[in-house]
C-alpha cells in the first residue's frame, strides 16, 4: 500500500514515524534512530511530511525536501487538539499526521541556512546583553554595599570597570572584594568587545541583504530589527495582509467575545518575543522622539499621544510598524512617507503609511 502522508516527531536520537495511505489506514508505525531517518525517507515515493515547527525542524525540512518530499511544519500549539489521549512519541506523530491534512491547518515558512545563521547572531547577540546587564548590576550591587554609587548609564558603569580593571581607580573596598571588583571588570568588558564585534557582523549583513535594506528605511526600524525580521519571515506571503502579519507577532487585542459582544483586551504576546521587542522598542523611540521634537514627528503619532498614554502608543505604533514591514517585504518596495494618494492609486510603487 503507498504511503500518501507521513507524521514525524522529530527527537535527538529516537525518532517516531507514523504513516498513512490514500484511505486513512495506518501503514508504518514504526521508531527510527538519527542514523535510519534519511535512508528511510529517500526509499520511499513522493508523500507529504508533517513536522512540528522546532529548532531542528527546518534541518530535517531541508534534508527531505531534497529527497523530493512535500514537507510542512508546524506551530506545535496548533498540532497538540490532535492528541487524542496520553502523551509520548507514538501519539504526538500520529497527531502530526493528522494535523498536516486538515485544510485550515496554518504552516511555518522552511528558513534557509543563511537565514537560520543570521538568527544566531541575534539569539547571541540577545544573550550577551542580558549576561552584560547582569554584570553591571552586580558591580553596582557590590560597590553600593559599601557606599559607593554608580551614575546611572550604561557608559558611566563601563566607564568605571574599565578604571577598575587598569587600576586606574581603586574603590575603597576591602582586599577581597577588590579582587571580586575585578573578576567582574574584566568580564563586563570583555562581553562589551564581544557585542561591538557582533553588532558590526549585523551591520555588514544588513548592508548586503536587500530586505534589510529596504526594512532599515522604515521609522524606528535599525540595522538589528531589519536583520531579524528579514531573516525571520521566510515567506511574507504566507500572510494575507499586514494585520495578519501583526497578530502573528502578538501585536494585536486578545478577545474574549461572545453574543455579539466585542471584549478585547491586552495584546496577545502570541509569536516571536524577540521581534515583538524590537518593534515597541523601536516605537518608543520614535515616541520619545514625537515628545521632544513634535515639529519633526509625524502628525497621526502626536494626535495618537494626545489622547492615549505613551505606553499604549507606542504599542501602538509597533503594529503599525508590523503592517508597514510585511508591506515592504510582501511588495518588494520601500518606505516613502508623505506620498500623494493619487500617485499610489495610479499604480506607482511609492507607498504612503
Amino acid at each position: 500500500m503507498q504511503i500518501t502522508t507521513v507524521g514525524l516527531d522529530l527527537a535527538k536520537r529516537i525518532f517516531q514515524v507514523h504513516a498513512v495511505d490514500a484511505s486513512g489506514d495506518v501503514v508504518v508505525r514504526k521508531a527510527l534512530r538519527r542514523s535510519q531517518v534519511l535512508p528511510f525517507f529517500a526509499k520511499l515515493p513522493r508523500c507529504l511530511i508533517g513536522i512540528e515547527a522546532c529548532g531542528t525542524s527546518h534541518h530535517w525540512a531541508r534534508e527531505l525536501t531534497e529527497l523530493g518530499h512535500e514537507v510542512r511544519l508546524m506551530p506545535p500549539s496548533y498540532v497538540k487538539p490532535y492528541v487524542k489521549r496520553g502523551k509520548n512519541d507514538a501519539v504526538d506523530a500520529e497527531a502530526i499526521c493528522e494535523a498536516v491534512t486538515r485544510p485550515t491547518m496554518r504552516f511555518v515558512a522552511m528558513k534557509s541556512a543563511e537565514q537560520q545563521a543570521a538568527l544566531s547572531l541575534h539569539r547571541t547577540r540577545n544573550l550577551l546583553v542580558k549576561q552584560r546587564t547582569q554584570l553591571v548590576n552586580m558591580i553596582r550591587g557590590l560597590l553600593a554595599e559599601f557606599g559607593i554609587d554608580i551614575p546611572q548609564g550604561l557608559e558611566r558603569a563601563l566607564r568605571l570597570a574599565h578604571q577598575i580593571a587598569a587600576k586606574e581607580a581603586t574603590p575603597e573596598v576591602p582586599a577581597m572584594a577588590t579582587q571580586v571588583l575585578g573578576l567582574l571588570c574584566g568580564q563586563v568588558l570583555d562581553t562589551h568587545v564581544r557585542l561591538q564585534a557582533i553588532d558590526r557582523s549585523i551591520s555588514a549583513l544588513q548592508r548586503t541583504d536587500d530586505v534589510a535594506r529596504r526594512l532599515s528605511t522604515i521609522p524606528g526600524i535599525g540595522p538589528v530589527g531589519a536583520t531579524a525580521l528579514a531573516a525571520s519571515v521566510a515567506d511574507p506571503g504566507q500572510f494575507r495582509s499586514g494585520r495578519e502579519f501583526a497578530a502573528w507577532l502578538g501585536l494585536t487585542p486578545s478577545q474574549n467575545s461572545s453574543g455579539g459582544k466585542d471584549r478585547l483586551g491586552h495584546i496577545t504576546k502570541m509569536g516571536d518575543r524577540y521581534l515583538r521587542k524590537l518593534l515597541v522598542i523601536g516605537a518608543t523611540s520614535l515616541t520619545r522622539r514625537a515628545r521632544h521634537k513634535p515639529e519633526a514627528a509625524d502628525p497621526r503619532l502626536l494626535a495618537l499621544l494626545a489622547r492615549k498614554p505613551a505606553r499604549v502608543a507606542s504599542v501602538a505604533m509597533a503594529n503599525k510598524m508590523a503592517r508597514v514591514v510585511w508591506a515592504i517585504m510582501a511588495r518588494g518596495e520601500t518606505y516613502q512617507a508623505r506620498h500623494a494618494a493619487s500617485l499610489a492609486a495610479q499604480g506607482s510603487k511609492r507607498m504612503k503609511f
